[in-house]
C-alpha cells in the first residue's frame, strides 16, 4: 500500500513541469475528460473545503483540500489535502498524491503552457508579485519550461522576497528583489501575479508586449489587479481564461465588469477553435486569467502514473 501513498517530495518528482505542462495541452484535446462543478464548502473564519472530482476513459480523481488564507500565521500552508487517484475499469485506488503539491505545480504548468502558447517575449526577464508557494512554482516552471534567464521579485514580505531570490539564485537565475511591483511592469514582458488576492496589488499597465498570468485571485471576491487595468487590457490586448469556470470565478476580471463568459478559453487556444483565431492577430499585451480547475488535476495524475 505505501508505494501508492505519493509524499510532497515524489509528488513533485513525478511532475516536472515541462512534462505536466504537455499532459494538460494532451488533456484538453482528449474528448473523454469529464470535470463535474467543484463543491465549495465554506467554514467557519473564512476557511473553505473543496471537492473537486474529474474523469476520462481510464482514470477518476477526487481532490479533497481545504483553502484558509491566514495560516501562513499558524506557520501552516494555506492549501491541504490529497488527490485520490481510482482505476475506472476496475474501481482499485491506484494512488494518494499530495495535495499542496499538485495545486502548486499544476498551477504553474497551466501558466507555462499558456505563456508557451500566448507570450510574445517568453524569455524574460519575469516578474514575480508574491513570494509564497506559487511564486516558487511559477518560478522553477518558467526556468524549466521558457528558459527564463532573469527574475524580479515583489512581495509584502521582504523576508519571503529574499528568500526567494536566493532560491532563484540557486537555480543560476540573475535575481534582484524590486519594492515597487508596478514601477518593475516597464522592465519585465512576463509577469506572473500570485498574491493572497486579498487586495489589490497592481495598478500599474503592463508592457504592450507583456504576457500577464493571474493566478492569485480564484473567488469571485478576490483581487489583485485593479479593475481600471483590467478594462484597460481588455481595450488594447488579449485577455484568456483558463477554463469556462472562470466565467464565475474570476474576481479580477468580475470586479471590472468584464464580460467574462466571452472570452476565449485556454482549450480554445490549444485546439484553434474559432473563439480564439479570430483573436489571433490583435497583438498588446495578453493577460491570462488562471481560477483553477479539477481536469489540471487529472493531468497530474496521468503524469504522474505514466510508465
Amino acid at each position: 500500500m505505501s508505494d501508492r501513498l505519493f509524499s510532497p517530495e515524489r509528488t513533485a518528482q513525478a511532475l516536472p513541469y515541462p512534462a505536466l505542462a504537455d499532459a494538460i495541452a494532451r488533456l484538453l484535446q482528449d474528448p473523454a475528460v469529464r470535470v463535474p462543478p467543484r463543491l465549495v464548502e465554506r467554514l467557519a473564519n473564512g476557511a473553505s473545503l473543496f471537492v473537486m472530482p474529474a474523469h476520462d476513459a481510464q482514470v477518476a480523481i477526487t481532490k479533497l483540500i481545504t483553502f484558509v488564507h491566514d495560516n501562513a500565521s499558524r506557520g501552516l500552508p494555506s492549501i491541504q489535502g490529497d488527490i485520490v487517484v481510482f482505476d475506472v475499469a476496475s474501481g482499485q485506488r491506484l494512488a494518494v498524491l499530495d495535495g499542496p503539491t499538485v495545486t502548486a505545480r499544476r498551477t504553474a504548468a497551466v501558466s507555462l503552457l499558456a505563456a508557451q502558447r500566448l507570450a510574445p517575449r517568453p524569455d524574460g526577464p519575469l516578474l514575480i508579485v508574491g513570494a509564497g508557494v506559487q511564486g516558487r512554482a511559477h518560478l522553477e516552471a518558467f526556468h524549466a519550461g521558457l528558459g527564463v534567464r532573469e527574475v524580479c521579485i515583489a512581495s509584502r514580505s521582504r523576508a519571503s522576497a529574499d528568500a526567494l531570490v536566493a532560491h532563484a539564485r540557486q537555480l543560476g537565475l540573475v535575481a534582484r528583489r524590486v519594492d515597487d511591483a508596478d514601477a518593475a511592469l516597464a522592465d519585465c514582458p512576463l509577469v506572473v501575479s500570485a498574491t493572497s488576492a486579498q487586495a489589490v496589488a497592481l495598478r500599474g499597465q503592463p508592457r504592450d508586449d507583456a504576457f500577464v498570468a493571474a493566478v492569485g485571485a480564484f473567488t469571485p471576491h478576490m483581487v489583485e489587479w485593479a479593475p481600471e487595468v483590467c478594462r484597460a487590457l481588455a481595450q488594447r490586448g488579449t485577455l484568456v481564461v483558463d477554463t469556462r469556470d472562470a466565467d464565475h470565478e474570476a474576481g479580477d476580471l468580475l470586479q471590472a465588469g468584464l464580460d467574462v463568459a466571452a472570452l476565449p478559453t485556454l482549450a480554445d487556444v490549444v485546439t484553434g477553435t474559432p473563439a480564439w483565431t479570430g483573436r489571433v492577430h490583435r497583438g498588446g499585451p495578453v493577460f491570462f486569467k488562471s481560477c483553477g480547475w479539477a481536469g489540471w488535476d487529472l493531468a497530474a495524475a496521468r503524469c504522474a502514473l505514466q510508465p
